[in-house]
């Protein structure tokens, strides 16, 4: 039995600490773990949140500890870490993207193969996938392992998303009353090609160049679409039927699932249609010569707290749907 079951059986919960719970996902986190009995929470006067003595301690008590920290700070947390197993068996979920193609850390990511599972399992460091590289590994990387793309394909995708994706300073910006009418309109980012997302985008699908990638944010809070096209002859073997076989083969679980169509009556595709939920739709659109390729999901769920809390499940041997909304 997992040891973290373990201690839920004889009457002890898991002690968790979020470092950084101040920011949007931090947030969520602490929000929806406070309802559950199987997790104490451990916590920092504001005054010694970035105290060096204070925060080893904490984490030297902690069972599970929580980044939801800038890059920098998450790279030195984990140091900190690092020196504090030697006596005391921490593990960390890292929310930012410094670690999601770093040796030693498993990506947190369980549907994309019974391996990804285990490793969650038994990881020591976990990294959350990035909101929206998970729609675009969710959709590529089981034809790269089937062979119906090559690592060697030029890809595209785009990816809209509501504004809390942005965390604070955007929700403010959209929730503003004297916003800038500019605000009202989708509006594309990431011109430059240099989205942070981009480096697990490519690393865990084993492309060997990035897609061009073109996010969009809109006017809508939270939520979001990912879509990926391809030709025909982009495909090394089979059909829109053989791709379609593939995701019904992989994605049949809770939290990630293969949906026949997911437009609405009037063929149209909501980014909000999974909002307030922790699951993900994936879909073939298209026809033989055009596919789309269509993830659905949560920005903040899924793409977010969500998988996080998923992945503690996984970690503590317990049923991983255990406190999401499906």
């Amino acid at each position: 039995m997992n040891i973290y079951a373990l201690r839920e059986v004889i009457g002890l919960s898991v002690k968790v600490y979020i470092d950084g719970n101040s920011g949007t996902t931090g947030l969520r986190i602490h929000t929806r773990l406070s309802a559950r009995e199987d997790f104490t929470f451990l916590t920092l006067p504001d005054a010694l949140r970035k105290d060096p003595e204070a925060k080893k301690n904490i984490y030297s008590e902690a069972d599970i500890v929580f980044l939801c920290l800038p890059d920098a700070a998450a790279v030195e947390a984990a140091a900190l870490a690092d020196t504090i197993r030697r006596q005391h068996a921490l593990r960390l979920i890292d929310t930012s993207t410094a670690h999601r193609t770093s040796k030693g850390w498993q990506y947190g990511f369980p549907e994309l193969s019974s391996a990804f599972h285990r490793g969650i399992e038994t990881a020591a460091n976990v990294a959350v996938p990035g909101c929206h590289a998970s729609g675009f590994i969710a959709l590529i990387k089981p034809l790269v392992d089937a062979g119906i793309l090559s690592e060697e394909t030029a890809l595209s995708c785009f990816s809209l998303t509501g504004y809390s994706g942005g965390g604070k300073q955007m929700i403010a910006a959209y929730e503003n009353d004297t916003r800038s009418a500019l605000l009202s309109a989708p509006r594309q980012y990431g011109l430059a090609q240099t989205h942070k997302h981009l480096k697990e985008m490519q690393g865990i699908t084993r492309l060997s160049s990035a897609p061009a990638f073109c996010p969009i944010v809109g006017d809508f809070y939270s939520g979001m679409q990912v879509t990926v096209p391809l030709f025909k002859k982009d495909l090394r073997k089979g059909d829109i039927q053989a791709v379609k076989e593939v995701y019904r083969s992989i994605y049949y679980g809770a939290v990630v699932q293969y949906a026949e169509d997911i437009t609405d009556w009037n063929g149209f595709i909501s980014a909000a249609v999974m909002q307030d939920r922790d699951s993900m739709r994936i879909s073939v659109l298209g026809n033989e010569d055009r596919l789309l390729l269509t993830a659905v999901y949560d920005n903040l769920g899924k793409g977010a707290s969500g998988a996080a809390i998923q992945c503690l499940n996984l970690m503590c041997g317990l049923d991983e749907t255990a406190g999401l909304v499906i």
